[in-house]
């Protein structure tokens, strides 16, 4: 049959899962850091994901779709409760940590999630927050990472050599988005981490916003080579 279905440009994602999370159908899923229409039998064409997308990803179709399986969605439902939902790794949390947590070597994450990936661009925690976007090796590196860069601060990691695409166009929907009061990228000192640093820079000029920026880069043992704006 014909009928009203939604389109997913994938060019356009930028994988912030929160179509995923606005579709009551359970149509949607998030699949390689992209949002895909998994059941057309399950979109009821009512289109509750088009306002959650925030880089207008999401349209309107017509075209020959199966029509909507209202009971297939109900069971769906009824599985995914008994069961106790989806994945939680996209569900957000915020933390309070103690103040004498970064002396005593308690952890200073301060959100979850809290890779690149997964975490939503318009996640509450971004408004009026220090970000630190860390290669993912450099925590593993500098022995006291939690203390030295986490504390007081928003963390997003990420690896350029081994997540699928590029970071830019996500990054700079969260910059322009928030109010983001400074930037902290920790790399280490190998070539492939150049690749986080450059999606930062070019987000943050994408952006239009003046947010301070400083690059930390690590050494292979551990130790600080530089900082830079």
């Amino acid at each position: 049959m014909i009928r009203r279905i939604i389109h997913i440009d994938e060019d356009k994602c930028t994988g912030c899962g929160l179509c995923a999370a606005a579709c009551h159908e359970g149509a949607i899923a998030m699949v390689d850091g992209k949002a895909k229409l998994m059941r057309e039998d399950y979109c009821d064409g009512l289109g509750d994901c088009l306002p959650a997308c925030p880089v207008d990803a999401i349209s309107f179709v017509e075209r020959e779709a199966p029509a909507y399986n209202e009971a297939a969605v109900l069971e769906s439902r009824r599985q995914k409760a008994h069961s106790g939902g989806g994945c939680p790794g996209h569900t957000l949390h915020s933390f309070r940590t103690a103040p004498a947590a970064a002396v005593s070597g308690g952890s200073q994450l301060a959100q979850w999630p809290c890779q690149l990936r997964l975490v939503p661009v318009n996640a509450p925690y971004f408004q009026g927050a220090d970000l630190l976007i860390a290669a993912d090796c450099s925590a593993y590196a500098y022995a006291d990472f939690h203390s030295g860069f986490m504390a007081g601060k928003i963390t997003l990691i990420g690896c350029p050599k081994l997540d699928e695409g590029d970071y830019t166009e996500k990054l700079t929907v969260l910059l322009r988005s928030n109010d983001i009061r400074s930037v902290t990228v920790t790399r280490m000192e190998v070539p492939c981490c150049g690749g986080l640093e450059r999606a930062v820079r070019t987000a943050l000029a994408n952006a239009g916003k003046n947010i301070p920026l400083e690059v930390v880069t690590f050494s292979l043992n551990g130790s600080i080579l530089s900082r830079k704006a």
